[in-house]
């Protein structure tokens, strides 16, 4: 086979060619791993080659050693562990000879590929000779840019493969020695800094014990405020990522270093390009971060004054606040026709919020002369500018300080609905929300929505819902949140009781709109809407909800008439049908809480049939939905729900071997657990095909982990449920139970999540044997 031809073919606008070359390359792959390693590394490194084979070897090496996929990725693992060591010691000859390459997609791959490499045989402490061979690349005389080049980006790529613990302290000291060397002005070629600087934001976290020397830290730090000043802004944007990193990593030893970052900070919001001005502001993001988590701990510890408070945030507030309150001024005129856009603007109030969130009511007075002297300004740029900065801060400052501001503003925030820009408009219809949010608990007696207004409140939301795609998601989730705040509140809930069908109508209405492709309205207008079924008064509305369930059942059996001639049509087939799903299962939720089971017995064999027809969809999104509304279905029948499981057990077993969509057989074996307490024993003729694909499950290396707690949970509701019958699965159960117990034993902690999960883990052990124990 002569690679180089076959790599190209799978480049052929011949779809036979194609396929044929590509069934070769997976051939060569299975048959003779060895020797295909060595033929893609030596296409790759070999200069004489088209450029477009050498990237195309180095896209297969990388794939032949690494997946996103865990399974595959270990198994990728043990087949390069299992190479003749002449044969890998040859493939990583190659590459290291790659870097030297002039061609820049050949030293690149091949510092990826190193860090693949890298990523399997450091932690088994193989390869040790290549820090010193990349180390050795940076220290010749004669070391072309290019080569420096690559070099730092493998050095920088292997740092985020590898753990720090993978690395001995005289390694880590040489890497940060070349990295920050490479990082100097003195160095002439801009790539060759720039990938150094790269290189040393993957590296930080190996340099822990140099940031705890005092002299290698000011260095660090030295090195890393100069080249934030460099005149090559992706530099310099690179450079402030560094920042960033570091005030997430080593916040506690920042204090010397603090003016100056604030100089360097403040200079680049205001002057410097959007990319540098946006990591900039980052930086005081990922402060009020560590500032809000340090105070979160110290709360629920108890301690008063942590030592690690440094109240950065705090002692800058005078100038800090001034700062960020500029860039809402910097808006961009199409801002609001892009959903993703991040601009300044919008990084300058998201952290005025962080900062809020930090300070509390020490930033309300800052905020407000700005607030009050741009409110009114001809110039909507003030108008909303002003309107950003008071929807910012009403999540932090207590309601005491805030309550008095809101609601002397609050009917001047209802008219700006009406201004005649529309990015106003928008960002009124957010605060508004924001106000909802924080402030609107009729049960407290702090609200700004009264009895009193609530009229005038609702007739701006019917009205401004008809607004442009964009204000009307916000009116949404202003909505949302006016609904939220009843939640709980027992008679007083009727008060919206009144507005309940005017709501829905406009909701739905708001779900058909064909001028948006915001698909992100329609979604919003049907998540309100189970808001607003979830927190009203069912005495007062059951036979609105009635209608509308009639409404949303035949919305769904109208989604099965869709024309499909596209991936684009499927995927909005399948999250309208989710969507209607979710708004199925709320309502059945809120019959749940009816003393009379007859309206639930009336639609349920509507719905069910509607449900058997979406599993019939290959839809991942869409099964778990219908799922938890059949759940919840389930749930609200009760004994009743036996009728449908000849019919519905097939795909709830097909949910539980799901370990593709995890989150499908998750939602099962809740259902699952639903189904136990709805049916009591007569759930025993299904149980040993729910027990068999439970006990698959949890043998599966396949199955995401977060799954296996939730079926130890169940196999106890299983249990519980059928009694006696349960004890011809105790010797296939047991060792399961006992299997998990050892993991939970050897279990390493190195973070929250694992500690999280070693604890779920062990609850849903205790449940499961406590379900046994009859």
């Amino acid at each position: 086979m002569d690679i180089t031809e076959v790599l190209l073919a799978t480049q052929s606008h011949d779809g036979q060619i194609r396929n044929v070359a590509e069934g070769n390359i997976k051939q060569f792959e299975e048959q003779s791993l060895p020797q295909f390693l060595q033929a893609l590394s030596a296409e790759l490194s070999n200069d004489n080659k088209p450029p477009v084979s050498r990237r195309l070897a180095g896209i297969l090496l990388k794939n032949s050693l690494d997946a996103n996929d865990l399974v595959r990725k270990e198994k990728c693992t043990q087949r390069w562990i299992s190479v003749d060591p002449a044969i890998k010691s040859q493939v990583k000859g190659s590459l290291l000879m790659t870097l030297g390459s002039p061609v820049s997609d050949a030293h690149r791959s091949s510092s990826q590929v190193i860090a693949k490499i890298a990523s399997i045989e450091i932690p088994l402490q193989g390869w040790p000779e290549l820090i010193v061979s990349l180390l050795g690349n940076m220290t010749k005389p004669d070391a072309s840019p290019s080569l420096k080049q690559a070099t730092l980006d493998a050095i920088g790529y292997v740092c985020e493969e590898i753990s720090p613990k993978d690395l001995e302290q005289d390694q880590v000291n040489a890497v940060l020695t070349a990295v920050v060397q490479g990082m100097n002005h003195v160095e002439n070629s801009s790539g060759v800094r720039l990938a150094a600087v790269k290189a040393l934001y993957n590296a930080l976290d190996f340099a822990e014990t140099n940031f705890q020397n005092e002299s290698e830290r000011n260095y660090i730090m030295k090195v890393v405020c100069e080249t934030a000043i460099s005149k090559e802004a992706d530099i310099r944007k690179a450079a402030f990522e560094c920042l960033v990193s570091i005030a997430s990593t080593y916040y506690d030893l920042l204090e010397p270093y603090m003016q100056t970052l604030f100089e360097l900070t403040a200079n680049a919001a205001r002057a410097d390009e959007e990319q540098v001005a946006l990591q900039a502001i980052e930086f005081w993001s990922t402060i009020c971060d560590e500032e809000v988590a340090i105070q979160e701990d110290a709360e629920e510890s108890g301690d008063v004054s942590p030592e690690c408070h440094f109240h950065f945030i705090e002692k800058a507030l005078p100038l800090l606040v001034p700062m960020l309150l500029e860039t809402l001024l910097k808006q961009e005129e199409d801002q609001d026709e892009d959903d993703g856009i991040w601009n300044i603007s919008m990084a300058g109030g998201t952290c005025l919020g962080l900062v809020a969130t930090t300070v509390k009511d020490a930033i309300v007075p800052l905020v407000m002369p700005f607030i009050e002297g741009n409110i009114t300004k001809p110039d909507w740029h003030s108008r909303e500018a002003a309107t950003f900065a008071f929807g910012s801060i009403l999540e932090g400052p207590s309601v005491e300080k805030l309550a008095p501001l809101v609601h002397a503003g609050f009917d001047f925030l209802l008219n700006a609905t009406k201004d005649q820009n529309n990015h106003v408009r928008e960002t009124t219809a957010w605060a508004l929300s924001r106000a909802f949010e924080f402030l609107h608990s009729p049960t407290s007696g702090v609200s700004v929505v009264t009895n009193a207004n609530l009229p005038h409140v609702i007739e701006i939301m019917l009205t401004s819902i008809k607004d442009s795609p964009n204000v009307a998601e916000k009116i949404c989730g202003a909505l949302y949140f006016l609904a939220h705040g009843y939640e709980n509140a027992g008679s007083m809930s009727s008060v919206l009781s009144l507005y309940f069908g005017q709501l829905v109508s406009a909701l739905l209405a708001t779900a058909d709109r064909s001028d948006s492709n915001n698909s992100r309205l329609c979604a919003s207008a049907y998540e309100t809407l189970n808001e607003i079924v979830r927190c009203s008064s069912i005495a007062d509305t059951l036979n609105m909800i009635v209608l509308l369930l009639q409404e949303i059942l035949k919305r769904l059996n109208q989604t099965f008439e869709f024309q499909i001639t596209s991936s684009e049509d499927k995927e909005k087939q399948s999250d309208l049908q989710a969507l209607l799903c979710g708004v199925v299962q709320v309502i059945l939720q809120k019959f749940s809480n009816c003393d009379d089971k007859s309206v639930i017995i009336q639609f349920a064999d509507q719905i069910m049939v509607l449900f058997l027809r979406v599993f019939s969809c290959d839809c991942s999104n869409v099964h778990e939905e219908a799922m938890l509304a059949i759940g919840a279905l389930a749930y609200a029948t009760g004994p009743e729900f036996v009728k449908y499981m000849p019919e519905f057990h097939k795909y709830l077993e097909m949910g539980l071997q799901n370990f593709g969509a995890y989150q499908v057989c998750c939602v099962s074996v809740g259902v699952v657990a639903d189904i136990c307490r709805a049916l009591d024993d007569k759930v025993l003729p299904y149980c040993d095909a729910i027990m068999s694909a439970l006990l698959k499950d949890l043998s599966s290396p396949e199955l995401h982990r977060s799954v296996k707690p939730p079926i130890l949970s169940c196999i106890g509701d299983i249990a519980l449920t059928i009694g006696e019958h349960f004890e011809k699965y105790v010797p296939y159960t047991v060792p399961m139970l006992q299997g998990a117990a050892e993991l939970c034993s050897r279990m390493d902690l190195p973070d929250d999540d694992s500690t999280e999960y070693k604890n779920e883990l062990r609850r849903s052990i205790f449940e499961a044997y406590s379900g046994m124990r009859v």
